[in-house]
Order: structure tokens, then sequence, then C-alpha cells
């Protein structure tokens, strides 16, 4: 008898932008275990190969390239075969009261998080490298909806992020291909050591007023992300998924 898992992403091709580290390394990895073969992407390359080397099962691609860079991004979609899923996960964070932001703030950010993945989409399609029935997945956040001091310019990224994947996701309706959004709370990850280092925060002492008592690991969303990308949700798009720890206000 065979074995029934709906959550299983075999014979399915993903590409998976910010593969080098965190969320984006640790999706790769899941989706190369439940069967996936994956297309990781990413800037740094020493990182993306301990990404790479991290796969399970065969045939899986690398290719590095940065996202801001129009001739990367046209590289990568060349050389991708056809997808039946794509995770955009590539992004930065901020720190900067609004007081202070100055114009390359904002451009940085917003280029980042929201300029490169909604360009790179726009070519995966025009390329037609998106087969029918897909699912795009972004990582976007709770911050757009839990505003905290010096986080506006990363909120509005986030925010931009969702709206723009909304409208995406009624678009491609008419392909069967879906489009959500995983709206993370805090994740361990290089950008909240990061954001600990500048901004003093002790985000061990504060991640016990969470509900669940801990912040998110890179596997907790990285799990929501198979589920996406998986069969098991054929009848959702256009969602943005919380997953907080039950902190819901944080």
């Amino acid at each position: 008898m065979t074995e029934f898992n709906p959550f299983s992403l075999k014979g399915k091709h993903i590409l998976i932008t910010g593969a080098s580290s965190g969320i984006g390394r640790m999706t790769a990895i899941v989706c190369s275990k439940m069967g996936a073969v994956v297309t990781v992407t990413g800037r740094n390359p020493e990182k993306l190969n301990e990404t790479f080397e991290s796969l399970s099962g065969e045939g899986h691609l690398k290719i590095v390239a940065d996202l801001l860079q129009e001739n990367d991004v046209q590289r990568l979609v060349e050389e991708c075969t056809d997808l039946d899923g794509v995770v955009h996960s590539a992004g930065i964070g901020d720190r900067t009261l609004l007081k202070m932001v100055r114009e390359k703030d904002l451009q940085r950010v917003m280029k980042v998080n929201f300029d490169a993945p909604v360009l790179l989409q726009k070519l995966l399609l025009k390329k037609k490298k998106i087969n029918g029935g897909a699912s795009i997945v972004f990582i976007a956040s709770r911050a757009p909806f839990a505003p905290t001091i010096g986080n506006g310019i990363y909120a509005a990224s986030k925010g931009a992020l969702i709206a723009y994947a909304r409208v995406l996701g009624l678009e491609l309706s008419n392909q069967l291909i879906r489009v959500n959004c995983i709206c993370p709370a805090m994740v361990w990850t290089e950008l909240v050591e990061k954001d600990s280092k500048l901004t003093g925060v002790d985000y061990h002492e504060a991640e016990k007023a969470y509900p669940l008592k801990r912040y998110g690991q890179p596997e907790d969303v990285a799990n929501l992300a198979v589920y996406l990308l998986s069969n098991a949700s054929e009848w959702m798009t256009g969602s943005c998924i919380d997953i907080t720890g039950g902190a819901n206000s944080l």
C-alpha cells in the first residue's frame, strides 16, 4: 500500500532565494528532505555552497546571483528549469528612527525587500518559467501589523510586498498558480543577532513574553512553506499566514 503524504514535494522543482542563510537556507533543506528538486540562490558563494552541501537527494542546482544586479537576475532565470514553486526569502532588516531616515536608507531596504522579488517574479513569468498549478511563497513579516520603534522602513517594505502578492494571486489565478505570504514574528536568524547588537535589546529575555516562551526557529517557517508549496494547500491563494508563537501583538 502506498503511503499517503499530502505534504510531499516529490517531483516538484522549487526555486529559493536568500538560501545562503536563515529561513531561506532551512527552507531549501526541508524542501529537499520532502522530495523536491531545489534551485538555491544567494549572493555569498561560500554560504550558498554550505546550503547546497546540506541538501538531501540529487539533481539540485546552485546559482550565485545578486538580485539587485539585472544581469544576475537574467542569468538566474535563464538557468532555472521550469518551476513548480518559488520561495522569495531574500531580505534585509533595518533599524532607523524615522526622523533620521535618509533617501539611501529607504532605497536600500526597498530595493532588496520589495523591488528585487517583484522584478525577479516578473521575469520568471515573462520567460514562462512558472508551471500551471505552481505555488509562490513570499516571506513577509508581522512588522506591518505590529509596529515597533525604528522598524518603519522595514515594516513598509514588507507591507508593500504583501499588497503586491495579493494582487499577483488574482492575476495568476486563471493559471491555478497560487500566491501566499508567510508573516513570522521574531525568528532567530542572523538578522536578529545583528539587530540585537544595534539596539542593545536582550532578545533572549524578550522572547519570554511570547506565549510559547520562545522566538521562532527557521525550521518553523520552513515547515509552513512546505505546506504552502505542497498539494495540501491547493485551495489557498491570496493568504497571509501569521506564525508568531502566539505573540500577535509583538
